[in-house]
């Protein structure tokens, strides 16, 4: 494994990781049509200068915000199956999200014992709300990570949002990265106080404690609709008041919204160097629409290039 491989910038808590996500093809689409979609997929990524890929593992989270879903919920194809199914020309790492809830432990077993560290990496995602039936908790997935594959390097969610809320989301970091957390992705960042708060309070946390912070990835989505803003608000990003009245107000929100993540990944990455924390961007690419598809790659490839500079 090189030393610049993702594993390894992770490892060594290197700054400038650069991570594209996808979400896998839904479930019923057609074997050839999933055939096309990873073929394009590939293509498309093969011009960034990234790290890894990111494959999200969707879960229904109408539990918790009882508000009708923007976009109806439809389930995908399972993101490991996707990646060993499909994606055999992508020929970088690519991190796998497991919503722990939805499996029962022998599948998570089954996963970590057949997953290539050298290839592969974790983040498991835990229940959308406190009253959600699992399969198997957080804690108890983590605890088979370290029983079954160490060595698989495994990440973990970061909410800005809830941070602000609780005060508290340091401190669930701290408590991830003693199970064995090497490495945390945000959830979709908009408001840009909450995540220099976040990141100030771990890092500082760390520091007070004598342990070394882990590389936090920030994720950055644009917003190309009114109805796609409706949704990000509907899972939960907060979007500031005169953000949000500025993208339903504009006549290209596509474009406003690529200002917007630019001039935040210009702000986090001050700020992180400033502070000596380790960071890095995650570009998000969720839409079907071919417009925000080709705005998010050459967002990706804007941010690729900020993070070389």
């Amino acid at each position: 494994m090189s030393r610049n491989s993702l594993q390894s910038k992770l490892a060594e808590a290197q700054s400038g990781v650069m991570l594209f996500s996808i979400t896998p093809p839904r479930r019923n689409t057609a074997p050839e049509r999933v055939k096309e979609i990873a073929e394009i997929t590939v293509g498309r990524l093969a011009g960034l200068d990234l790290d890894g890929l990111i494959l999200y593992d969707i879960d229904d989270e109408s539990d918790r915000n009882s508000d009708q879903r923007p976009f109806p919920y439809l389930p995908t194809l399972d993101p490991a199956s996707f990646l060993a199914d499909h994606l055999g020309d992508w020929d970088k790492p690519t991190v796998v999200y497991r919503c722990v809830g939805k499996y029962a432990e022998t599948e998570l077993r089954d996963w970590l014992s057949s997953a290539d560290p050298t290839r592969t990496l974790g983040v498991f995602v835990g229940a959308s709300s406190g009253g959600k039936p699992v399969r198997t908790s957080l804690k108890r997935a983590q605890q088979l990570h370290h029983d079954v594959r160490p060595e698989l390097p495994l990440g973990a969610v970061v909410i800005g949002e809830r941070h602000a809320r609780h005060g508290d989301e340091h401190l669930r970091m701290l408590t991830k990265q003693e199970r064995g957390c090497g490495f945390f992705i945000s959830q979709v960042v908009y408001d840009l106080n909450e995540s220099k708060n976040l990141v100030s309070d771990y890092f500082h946390a760390c520091r007070d404690a004598g342990i070394t912070p882990r590389p936090l990835i920030f994720t950055l989505s644009l917003c190309g609709s009114p109805k796609t803003l409706e949704f990000l608000e509907w899972l939960g990003v907060q979007v500031p008041a005169w953000l949000a009245t500025e993208l339903r107000a504009s006549d290209d929100p596509l474009a406003d919204s690529r200002r917007e993540c630019l001039a935040m990944a210009r702000d986090l990455k001050a700020f992180c160097e400033r502070l000596g924390m380790p960071y890095g961007f995650n570009v998000e690419s969720v839409s079907i629409r071919k417009a925000e598809i080709e705005a998010t790659t050459e967002l990706a490839r804007e941010i690729g290039a900020l993070l070389r500079s």
